[in-house]
């Protein structure tokens, strides 16, 4: 395993390799050194997967000591990107002596070419959605004259779905893609060549959830598509920090509003504040996890004036590390504010609290649309078509909206989301689209 480093990327490829290893599978896990105590109580399978740490060479620009996406703001993570491009040597010499029969990798589009050298199979472990994939990256666009209004449409034979971008969402996403992204190539550069020249390409996802785009996906890149499910992570081996297990203990069932935004979205501090206010609007408990808004030091110093007296005992906004997963699982979170991160989306699917979708960029927008539009198991907070801004009220009405007995449309996304939950956690589902992707790795091998 060589992911992105990531720690949303990282944490999806443990959660994969709990589930290889259980079968009695081995698995090396390339990471950076500093960063392996964050996962050591996410294996679950010590013995059999092993993590062999990884130095991340020094690039101009890069503050020392930086390992992964979560050390450095947004714009210094293409020098990142450089210096694990960096690592290809060292990575060669590794696969040199543990001569696996498969790499799962993402963003080292190197990793195909260097792989098949060694006789070793390269698998794009994505975990990015199939219809993010698909919509944005298909060789049915023309990709080299890529602008924001082509990405307003989907692709000509694109499955039909609720997936639409916005004026400011499409100019956002064009952005990126056309961006240096490491030495010498660009994001969209990167993306295409890792998809076109692996062996196979895999996504943690489900045939009754996302089907249509992985057949759309196959016929396009003329490669297999191996669905792995979806990848439901086991809870990790600890228990949620005393102090905030404490905080969450104060509250009714069901009644606190989580929100975290995962570990690389900054806000704006405008933006940053509406989303206080409007958690403030609800009146109900909430618990938020967020990162200093961009030009503030600390998350104290950005708080709207008077907040923090005004929610004293109801509220709290933290920055930092925290145990989402069982953040979650705890009984008094009813609701779930989510960037859209597509780890953040699945942990959310599977419990109880109901879904906020507040996606920032990329392809957190499209898995808003296909968790609001395709499942209907949330709602999305509503932004200005033209800005992309979200107001106190729109993040407000979105909550209430989930939370309300008496809301039709939190009936719709309740009794969705129960099924879905139902679907994704149902005896036997997980271990038969694991057993069949191993299968199906064992025909790549014949």
């Amino acid at each position: 395993m060589y992911p992105w480093f990531a720690l949303g990327h990282l944490t999806a490829f443990v959660h994969f390799s709990n589930k290889l290893a259980e079968r009695g599978h081995r698995v090396s896990f390339f990471l950076p050194k500093k960063t392996q105590s964050k996962f050591e109580p996410f294996n679950l399978h010590p013995d059999l997967i092993t993590f062999i740490p990884i130095t991340v060479p020094h690039v101009d620009g890069l503050p020392t000591g930086t390992e992964t996406t979560t050390d450095v703001p947004f714009p210094l993570h293409p020098l990142l990107m450089t210096a694990m491009d960096l690592t290809e040597h060292a990575i060669e010499d590794h696969l040199r002596i543990l001569n696996p029969h498969f790499i799962f990798f993402d963003f080292t589009h190197w990793l195909p070419e260097l792989s098949r050298k060694h006789g070793i199979k390269s698998v794009h472990f994505c975990i990015i959605s199939p219809a993010t994939i698909g919509y944005l990256l298909s060789p049915e666009r023309k990709l080299e004259s890529l602008t924001a209004a082509d990405l307003m449409q989907p692709p000509p034979s694109f499955p039909p779905s609720s997936i639409k971008l916005r004026a400011h969402e499409a100019r956002g996403i064009c952005a990126v893609t056309v961006q240096q992204y490491g030495s010498n190539i660009s994001f969209q550069e990167r993306n295409l060549y890792a998809l076109s020249h692996c062996d196979a390409l895999a996504f943690k996802t489900c045939r009754e959830m996302e089907g249509p785009y992985s057949d759309y996906i196959e016929d396009q890149f003329g490669k297999p598509v191996i669905l792995a499910g979806p990848i439901v992570p086991e809870p990790p081996n600890s228990v949620l920090e005393e102090k905030i297990a404490k905080m969450l203990d104060n509250f009714k069932a069901e009644t606190l509003v989580f929100c975290a935004f995962g570990s690389e979205c900054i806000l704006k501090k405008d933006q940053f504040q509406e989303l206080v206010l409007g958690l403030e609007l609800t009146s109900s408990p909430f618990f938020a996890v967020l990162k200093p808004p961009i030009g503030s030091e600390t998350i104290e110093s950005a708080l709207p004036e008077g907040f923090e007296e005004r929610v004293k005992g109801r509220g709290f906004v933290y920055t930092g590390w925290v145990q989402q997963q069982l953040i979650l699982r705890h009984p008094s979170v009813g609701c779930f504010v989510t960037h859209c991160g597509s780890g953040s989306l699945s942990e959310g699917m599977v419990n109880k609290c109901q879904l906020v979708l507040l996606p920032n960029v990329g392809d957190q927008i499209i898995n808003a649309r296909v968790a609001g539009g395709d499942l209907k198991v949330g709602v999305e907070v509503k932004k200005g078509e033209e800005d992309g801004l979200f107001t106190r009220h729109g993040v407000c009405e979105a909550v209430k909206a989930v939370m309300d007995d008496g809301s039709e449309v939190g009936k719709l996304v309740r009794a969705n989301h129960a099924k879905w939950r139902e679907f994704l956690l149902g005896e036997g589902l997980e271990n038969s689209y694991v057993d069949g992707f191993v299968h199906k790795l064992h025909e790549l091998l014949e």
